[in-house]
């Protein structure tokens, strides 16, 4: 009769827990950087952890005003449409790699942001006036550590795991501002915008403030 294998050590089990979110000042473009604290649960060293991470913005976790609303129609629909229309919208995909800890370490997960309002995440975060709103960060990945016997081992993040935490809206604001300070973007047709500039140079407009105030003037006259 055979030998009975031995059996395999459990694989570690991971914790995540955002601390914070703040406006990364030194980016190349506007980006967020989410503080993110990763744990052993028994206290144990960890080699290393490529970490995949999809972040959702929890739209339905927040009060609205009257003016946001107005302003997420073309996101969720008007009136009664809100209370089945509002949940969760996927925001971006991130990857990073954890370096060697024991017990536990911190480290900064850098977001980067867009000022395209033909993306959902862009729009959403644009019509708010203030206050916070929920995101919700879902972990996968695969995990490096070393068995008893000092074999390096892989293991992969179960999909369950997560973490939840608050985005202020200002801190948004703030790292948008600080590379499109009191500017917004908008995309258009080639052939719109060929005849926007024609006006525009038509007018001796000095930026395209002007041409497009006149325009939207003339619209409600």
């Amino acid at each position: 009769m055979a030998a009975p294998l031995p059996a395999v050590g459990a694989a570690p089990e991971l914790t995540f827990a955002v601390e914070g979110v703040v406006a990364m000042r030194y980016s190349v473009g506007p980006s967020l950087g989410f503080r993110l604290t990763v744990g052993r649960a028994d206290g144990g060293t960890i080699e290393s952890v490529l970490l995949q991470v999809q972040i959702r913005l929890a739209a339905g976790g927040r009060r609205y005003q009257p003016v946001e609303q107005e302003r997420l129609a073309n996101i969720f629909g008007r009136g009664d449409q809100w209370a089945r229309s509002v949940g969760s919208l996927h925001w971006t995909n991130v990857t990073a790699v954890v370096p060697p800890f024991t017990g536990h370490t911190s480290i900064e997960l850098p977001v980067s942001l867009t000022y395209d309002f033909e993306v959902t995440s862009a729009q959403y975060l644009q019509a708010l006036d203030d206050g916070e709103t929920p995101v919700d960060l879902l972990f996968s990945g695969t995990i490096f550590y070393l068995d008893a016997d000092g074999l390096l081992q892989a293991a992969m993040i179960p999909w369950e795991q997560e973490a939840r935490c608050k985005l202020p809206v200002a801190v948004w604001r703030e790292a948008m501002d600080s590379h499109f300070p009191d500017a917004a973007w908008i995309r258009m047709s080639r052939a719109t915008f060929d005849q926007l500039q024609l006006y525009r140079a038509g007018r001796a407009a000095t930026d395209w403030d002007d041409p497009i105030r006149t325009l939207l003037r003339t619209a409600h006259e």
